[in-house]
């Protein structure tokens, strides 16, 4: 299953139809009444996003979207409010009341399945990406890394990219005086210079610049471009088109907007991914500076096995929580001794460099490497069954056997360096069989024992193959 969603709806109609829906798409649904505590049902269940039904601004799925973003443990959920307004409320009214409830997105009723599809897959993308920034930023401070002190928030910078001038610039009038922050109309010629617009914050940008859809080729191009790959976007639509909507969210954009534009819907709009962009911020400067030097292994620039192991604790903890399973990889490059004594030492770096490399360029992003001896590596893999550890194991054994790695000067030759791997899937306990303490490690290191045993399989076997280790933790 790609997710559990938790629907929370007063009218068992609705909710199954909803459910059928999501099911097709095979996510896991569980499907609740307003009537129940949500935050501890959230809090029970762990579900990666949440719909909420409201059709006004006092309605209990609204209070229930204020009670989950105001608490500390879920409220970083994704949230998605639904509905059709009561009569004498508009289908505006409530989009901006769910909005300033918290929820990331309203979707009025009957929903396009599109679009809301399309969301799930967007907000679900971005939370994973916030989960892995957090659980790093976890590890860091677990090492005993200080967390940064609070500094002065600049105003945030947000471009206006309409498809001429005059168009922006009735964009940035709706706004007025409704946001602290520095907004700049440009065109798209001045949005892709990497001179005088870095740094931008948020894009808003429209879908339609000079011909249908092209809005959303910019910010392709800006997701590209190391300066303004994190900026956020907000992509202002020119009416409802699902087709488009879905493409614009599944390229990445942040958010979506209609035209005719309304001043406080774009100015709350904003207002959120301004917050959700300082956060990310904050937390990518944490795991690049107070981790960059202390836990990385100078080499390979990989992390080192002291970050690993404390990484590898977060990983476990967490799986305990969701009775999910995780995997852990070891990896050993196979007669290593030879380059080193039939090349040179400066031989054997520049292998361990070309295979760090293939090890971690062919990982998911929520994948741990790091490299924890001489020639050995581990790969930390949360959220992973066997099969999936196992069918990622042999494909790092192929790639790296892939292509010969080129020695420096003076030698000019090429080896073939093969790897074997040891995999170990851990996982399942509940967070109370979880122990404390010297449990704790006692337990990850009779995990990363039996990884450890087997990689000696794999090398007994012929090597560069991989074995899979049974009764681990």
């Amino acid at each position: 299953m790609p997710g559990k969603i938790l629907i929370v709806d007063d009218v068992p109609a609705n909710r199954v139809v909803l459910k059928a829906k999501l099911a097709s798409a095979c996510y896991d649904v569980v499907a609740s009444g307003t009537g129940q505590d949500i935050v501890n049902l959230a809090r029970t269940i762990r579900p990666r996003l949440v719909i909420l039904d409201a059709d006004s601004a006092d309605a209990p799925g609204l209070a229930a979207c204020r009670a989950l973003r105001a608490d500390e443990d879920v409220g970083s959920l994704p949230l998605i409010v639904t509905g059709t307004p009561v009569a004498g409320t508009h289908a505006a009214e409530l989009m901006l009341a769910a909005l300033e409830a918290g929820a990331d997105a309203f979707h009025p009723k009957p929903m396009e399945e599109t679009t809301l599809l399309a969301r799930l897959r967007n907000l679900m993308r971005a939370r994973e990406i916030s989960e892995e920034l957090r659980l790093r930023d976890t590890t860091s401070r677990a090492l005993g890394f200080a967390e940064e002190s609070e500094a002065f928030s600049r105003p945030a910078r947000i471009a206006l990219v309409g498809g001429d001038l005059a168009t922006a610039r009735r964009w940035r009038d709706a706004l007025g005086d409704r946001l602290p922050h520095r907004v700049t109309v440009l065109d798209r010629h001045a949005a892709l210079n990497g001179t005088t617009p870095a740094l931008q914050d948020i894009y808003v940008i429209a879908a339609n610049l000079r011909g249908s859809g092209d809005g959303l080729h910019l910010m392709s191009e800006l997701r590209s471009r190391k300066w303004s790959r994190h900026a956020s976007t907000l992509v202002v639509m020119p009416g409802d088109n699902p087709t488009l909507a879905a493409m614009a969210l599944d390229l990445g954009a942040s958010d979506l907007i209609e035209e005719p534009l309304d001043g406080r819907e774009l100015a709350v709009r904003l207002t959120t991914l301004v917050a959700r962009k300082r956060e990310s911020d904050k937390l990518r400067r944490r795991v690049r500076d107070g981790l960059r030097l202390a836990v990385t292994d100078p080499l390979t620039g990989l992390y080192n096995r002291r970050y690993a192991l404390s990484h590898l604790a977060r990983i476990r903890e967490r799986s305990a929580k969701a009775q999910t399973t995780f995997a852990v990889m070891i990896l050993d490059l196979d007669r290593f001794k030879q380059v080193n004594d039939r090349h040179g030492h400066a031989a054997g770096d520049a292998v361990l460099r070309a295979v760090a490399n293939r090890i971690a360029q062919n990982l998911r992003s929520v994948d741990m490497v790091a490299r924890i001896g001489g020639e050995e590596f581990m790969v930390a893999m949360p959220d992973t069954t066997e099969d999936e550890a196992r069918g990622a194991a042999q494909r790092l054994c192929r790639l790296v056997e892939a292509e010969p790695i080129a020695l420096p000067a003076p030698s000019g030759a090429t080896v073939r360096q093969t790897v074997s791997i040891g995999v170990a899937v851990g996982g399942q306990e509940s967070a109370d069989e979880w122990p404390e303490g010297d449990g704790t490690e006692t337990l990850l290191e009779a995990l990363i024992d039996q990884a450890d045993k087997a990689l000696l399989s794999s090398k007994a076997q012929g090597r560069n193959t991989v074995t899979i280790g049974r009764h681990a933790a």
